[in-house]
């Protein structure tokens, strides 16, 4: 079984390493931003799409391209599952995954405890699995799965 595990930079990155003992049980990769901190990782294969900011003016530029990217890692590496800490350069891999019939799960962050989070409300409408880490999150997603923490 193949598994892309894939996140943007930063903390959903850092989510994405705690999940780090499954890359050995699966023929895993990585797909997550391109940013100086994680240049070294070398565990698995890992592809980088570019850093997506809602706020920037060159927003539509770099969503576009990571569209495109999908495509292209999802035509190559073929993953049969696709496990998302999130956030917006995640859900063009994840829509096409849905798109070829594949599985997605989902893990909303730790952060959230109360509200969701942008990518959470859109990835809760195609997940097949949908995790909180927060037993309070249930009420905003009811059909979720309470998992706790993953740190």
């Amino acid at each position: 079984m193949k598994v892309c595990f894939t996140s943007s930079s930063g903390g959903h990155f850092e989510q994405l390493l705690m999940l780090k003992s499954l890359f050995a049980e699966y023929d895993s990769f990585i797909v997550t931003e391109k940013t100086k901190y994680n240049q070294n990782f070398s565990e698995v294969p890992i592809y980088f799409t570019k850093q997506v900011n809602r706020r920037n003016v060159t927003y539509f530029i770099a969503f576009f391209y990571n569209v495109l990217f999908s495509f292209y890692i999802f035509g190559v590496k073929r993953p049969d599952i696709i496990v998302s800490t999130g956030v917006l350069s995640t859900i063009p891999l994840c829509l096409i995954a849905k798109l070829f019939r594949k599985k997605v799960i989902y893990i909303e962050s730790f952060a959230k405890i109360n509200s969701p989070t942008l990518t959470g409300r859109v990835m809760y409408k195609f997940a097949d699995i949908f995790y909180v880490q927060w037993p309070e999150m249930l009420k905003v997603y009811p059909k979720a799965k309470y998992i706790g923490g993953i740190y």
